[in-house]
């Protein structure tokens, strides 16, 4: 068979030694240079190997490292926060640091006001004198202002908040003027029943202010661009950052703002002051500040001295002889903690602007003025 004449043919091989030129090249081409694969020694390989383990391990623990301080934080914060032994005693959604010890059974609630006084300041004096009135453990509140000032509005709220919180519980209620208290901080201090003051505190400054940016020489200026206002009367942009102020206008704001917020100072200061006549009153209420002996010789306060002689004030008007001193705070929270509850950073949008736009009336102390 063909097959069989096949298997006994002798098959002849290529000589290794000789060259060969496969068919579909041409004859003097030099043959393709296979590729070549790069290759590592073991060393190369194990030295890089190592450092990338090593750097892992590292960060892995780093990792663990601050979950762990984390969360050791939050568990120690929270513990204290809720703590209920002598130093905190947690009512009415509110922390109670104890600043003199005393009988549970008889407590005056220290009440802080500090910084420029707005709406956020108010609500917070606000809730915490609905605590206080609320607890009737509570025999007397201490306010602890430490302000500036602020807007005529939030003043007017926390001094109508204390004539309140006096005629509903008839618990006695003290001003403590702290390093400053002028102009708002005096407005909300003459709602009170008295007005101790440290030696060195600043106070006064009974009056109004408002200021207004006229920013049209600069738009025109500066950015070259031209300002358009369509109003439907003359009066219904006063007063505008967008001209200068006229006489015309100075007097048309101190008509229908500045006098009546001043006036409804002097009335309040001649109804928590009844010592002073409506005559001294005015004196007084040029805008000046006053040290703390000058504010007791003019009648503006009635004594000067620290955090003891206003505890001792609060206690001898509501009839006591020992008392728990406590300030309230608000408790820790996890929110807090993330900044959930602190102000949000400034940005330029649409509010922001009408807020620079449109000038504030204060009962503020501004020396930048």
């Amino acid at each position: 068979m063909d097959f069989e004449e096949t298997q006994g043919q002798d098959r002849s091989y290529p000589d290794p030694s000789q060259s060969y030129t496969p068919v579909h090249m041409t004859p003097g081409t030099p043959p393709p240079i296979p590729p070549t694969k790069q290759t590592f020694s073991p060393q190369q390989k194990k030295k890089g190997s190592g450092w990338r383990i090593f750097w892992g391990i590292v960060l892995a623990f780093s990792i663990l490292a601050n979950i762990l301080l984390f969360f050791g934080i939050i568990g120690i914060l929270m513990i204290f926060g809720q703590t209920t032994g002598e130093m905190f005693v947690t009512t009415h959604n509110y922390t109670e640091q104890i600043i003199e010890e005393g009988p549970a059974s008889s407590k005056i609630a220290v009440i802080r006001m500090q910084g420029v006084i707005d709406n956020l300041v108010s609500d917070e004096v606000r809730r915490q004198l609905d605590a206080a009135a609320k607890d009737h453990k509570v025999k007397a509140v201490i306010l602890r202002a430490i302000t500036p000032g602020g807007t005529v509005s939030a003043s007017d709220q926390i001094h109508h908040a204390i004539t309140q919180f006096r005629q509903k519980t008839n618990k006695p209620i003290v001003a403590f003027m702290q390093s400053i208290a002028t102009s708002g901080g005096y407005y909300t201090s003459v709602a009170c029943d008295k007005i101790v003051a440290e030696p060195t505190v600043i106070t006064g400054s009974i009056g109004v202010i408002m200021s207004n940016l006229v920013i049209r020489d600069l738009l025109e200026n500066k950015l070259g661009i031209d300002p358009v206002v369509i109003k439907s009367g003359p009066k219904k942009d006063w007063p505008s950052m967008f001209s200068h102020m006229t006489e015309e206008q100075k007097q048309y704001l101190m008509d229908k703002l500045i006098t009546p917020a001043y006036e409804r100072f002097i009335q309040l200061v001649a109804n928590g002051r009844p010592q002073l006549t409506m005559e001294e009153i005015r004196t007084l209420a040029d805008g000046s500040i006053y040290g703390a002996e000058e504010a007791k010789a003019g009648k503006l306060i009635d004594q000067v001295g620290y955090i003891d002689q206003a505890i001792g004030t609060a206690k001898l008007l509501a009839g006591i002889s020992q008392a728990r001193v406590v300030e309230y705070q608000r408790p820790f929270t996890i929110s807090s903690l993330f900044g959930a509850e602190a102000k949000t950073p400034f940005k330029l949008d649409r509010d922001t602007l009408h807020e620079l736009a449109v000038p504030q009336l204060l009962y503020l102390w501004d020396a930048t003025q």
